[in-house]
């Protein structure tokens, strides 16, 4: 048995794919989907594994994705931090970037730093940006510093040097002496967390991570705890924000790598697929009960970025984390989303959820606003009997009091309320999509789109149809996609180093050398976890930019060798630069980051095809009701049970399939195919 798990803001999901022990065949799927529970994530895990049937004890490959770091960042639920900097450098969290998210809007906020000033703490010691040192460490007023963070009842530390990304000399001493006097609480410096520059994201990159690292250490300590007492053998695996699975100590060293790990899973599991129907160029989107996410997927592969940044907005900076993350646009829509008026009137939906608890009105459990799940079952687009996967009957008459504000604000019915609510979730997702196409020069109907999440197939038709994507895909078992992406990554650890080199003959071997030395890095760490040398495959990629540019553009060093011309990479760097900016330059190519990708590859389960038994599609059928579907009318409309499709049929719509986890809508313009896979595949009539 391979098992995963995934924890987001609403619900938790689980995937388990049982194999044939002689044919190693996948013989079974079983998914399900429980309610999250945020004080104490593990139960809502267990809760999933018990609903499943499941026996631990028959598990051999189990992989994990939370929502605890970035719930304790949003939420500012960490520890108590300190802040331990070169003299000279205590306020660079407080004096960040001058540059606003929106240069014109007043309302602008300057958000305050995780540290307080108090608490950030200078000691007397500089690298210059070569690494060498020119003054030399001195740790006189370290008593007096541990002695206010003792007072202060601290619970981590972190440790951020000028230049420490290129000689870590100074951090590593202080590191090991504030341990011997502090053993009782957890330090982290910034050569542990990232080797890349820019001191201020460096600082607050660090600084999140050590305040993420009490919460997350005992998450994952009780979490592997609960996971062996009820019969796990082996280790749990962790999912990262790179798309890669890592070992569970490795993660406990540096939760900061897991900001975004279940986003990453779907994203994944979406290029998993893509490789067995033939699509490699991908948009995906994954709406949940909180928030919906997307990213871009070209030729088979999705760009990392460092620069990532969380409570970001167009009145606020956001807080910069300088850890490999994939490309993805994050915003705070999904089923849960509340509609609200505000003070002109204009009605928003979002960011604020109902979460798991009490959750949309609907659920019955005390939630007193409308949601976009309210407004989908005010308009029958979900069927009662299959709304949180059977196990509830929608409680209509919360949703009618819910609505009465609404209604009353806007003088509006119900259903016009509700039809206001999907057109603006709507409308959010369609600018989150164009931020990752249109805006970055890709133009969305040369690509294939992929819903996933509880809500992907609910809204996916209405926005393919927006975007004028010609091919909508809903893979089986859509709802806990996150979870099952989780068995198609593999073991992965990025390592960035900033060293910046001019492009030329002569630096050649200095390229060679850094990369060779990122390499045997890489190889200890694997070893130390216990995989042999030969099981790793290395990526290599560069940042560059043209000399006098501040910002770079990443490109892959395919092949990458000793032999390996320089011309070669150049030419990529200007017809990549072209690409994202429009121009190249004739002048010097400077190499700003070394980017090295270490994979071991995981035994990843085939996706199954479906059996077909010459069945009709009519008896599929299970209901017909009346949907609205806003502009195209009011239709009685068939309910297809997703269970009995097979491939090769063929539904017009107007048609709503469901399933246990999700729904999907086909609109009266749209038709849908099955293929082999089991796939759903929407496109126009």
């Amino acid at each position: 048995m391979r098992v995963a798990t995934d924890i987001g803001g609403t619900f938790t999901d689980l995937v388990c794919l049982e194999f044939d022990k002689i044919s190693g065949k996948p013989i079974g799927v079983r998914v399900s989907k429980t309610d999250t529970t945020p004080s104490n994530f593990e139960e809502g895990l267990l809760n999933a594994i018990a609903k499943s049937n499941l026996n631990l004890n028959e598990v051999d490959f189990f992989a994990h994705g939370t929502t605890v770091v970035i719930n304790a960042l949003t939420e500012r639920k960490g520890a108590k931090t300190a802040l331990i900097t070169t003299k000279g450098f205590r306020d660079v969290l407080e004096i960040a970037r001058c540059n606003r998210p929106d240069l014109f809007n007043f309302n602008f906020v300057k958000q305050p730093p995780f540290v307080p000033r108090f608490l950030r703490f200078e000691i007397e010691e500089r690298m210059d940006y070569k690494g060498e040192i020119v003054t030399e460490l001195n740790t006189d007023n370290l008593e007096a510093i541990v002695q206010i963070c003792k007072e202060e009842k601290v619970a981590a530390i972190a440790i951020c040097f000028l230049h420490a990304y290129k000689n870590p000399e100074h951090e590593l001493t202080l590191l090991q002496k504030i341990k011997n006097l502090l053993p009782e609480i957890e330090v982290i410096a910034s050569h542990e967390v990232t080797r890349e520059w820019r001191e201020y994201e460096r600082t607050s990159t660090t600084v999140l991570s050590s305040y993420v690292l009490p919460i997350a250490k005992n998450y994952l300590n009780k979490l592997e705890e609960k996971l062996k007492h009820n019969g796990l053998k082996n280790t749990p695996y962790i999912m990262q924000s790179n798309g890669g699975i890592t070992t569970i100590n490795d993660v406990k060293a540096n939760p900061i790598s897991m900001v975004e790990s279940g986003p990453a899973s779907g994203v994944f599991g979406a290029i998993a697929l893509g490789k067995v129907i033939n699509k490699k160029n991908l948009i995906v989107l994954d709406i949940g009960g909180t928030t919906a996410k997307c990213a871009l997927v070209e030729n088979g592969q999705v760009k990392i970025t460092t620069n990532y940044k969380i409570d970001h907005s167009r009145t606020k900076a956001g807080y910069p984390i300088q850890t490999p993350v994939i490309d993805i646009v994050e915003i705070g829509n999904g089923g849960g989303s509340i509609a609200w008026i505000d003070a002109g009137g204009k009605m928003h939906v979002g960011p604020k959820s109902a979460g798991a608890m009490p959750g949309p009105a609907a659920y019955g459990r005390g939630g007193k606003n409308l949601t976009t799940t309210d407004a989908n079952i005010i308009l029958g687009r979900i069927h009662p009997n299959y709304f949180l996967g059977g196990e509830l009957k929608p409680d209509y008459a919360s949703i009618e009091i819910a609505s009465e504000p609404l209604c009353q604000s806007l003088n509006a019915t119900k259903e016009d309320v509700a039809k206001g609510i999907i057109r603006i979730a709507n409308a959010n997702m369609t600018n989150a999509l164009k931020l990752i196409s249109v805006n970055k020069g890709y133009d969305p109907r040369d690509f294939s789109m992929v819903v996933i999440g509880g809500g992907g197939g609910m809204h996916g038709a209405d926005l393919a149809r927006e975007l004028q994507i010609s091919e909508l895909i809903i893979p089986p078992h859509a709802g806990v996609f996150s979870a099952f992406g989780m068995l198609m990554s593999d073991l992965r650890r990025d390592l960035i180093r900033t060293n910046v080199i001019t492009l030329i003959d002569e630096s050649k071997s200095s390229i060679q050398n850094i990369f060779a030395d990122m390499q045997n890095d890489a190889i200890d760490k694997y070893k130390t976890d216990g995989f042999q040398e030969n099981l790793i495959k290395f990526t290599f990629y560069a940042d560059l930019r043209y000399a006098g540019q501040e910002h770079y553009v990443k490109v892959e060093l395919p092949n990458f060798s000793k032999n390996t011309p320089l011309d070669e990479i150049i030419n990529n760097f200007h017809e990549a630069h072209k690409k994202q900016y429009s121009f190249s330059l004739e002048t010097k190519v400077e190499l700003v980051n070394f980017h090295l990708v270490a994979e071991i590859e995981v035994d990843k389960p085939d996706f199954p095809k479906l059996k077909i038994s010459g069945k009709s599609v009519e008896e599929a059928i299970f209901a017909f009701q009346d949907v609205d579907f806003d502009d195209l009318g009011k239709h009685n409309t068939p309910f297809y049970n997703r269970d009995f499709l097979e491939p090769e049929m063929l539904i017009k719509g107007p048609a709503v399939i469901a399933e246990n986890a999700t729904t999907t809508l086909v609109t009266p313009i749209q038709q849908l195919t099955v293929d082999i896979y089991g796939n759903l595949i929407i496109t126009m009539l």
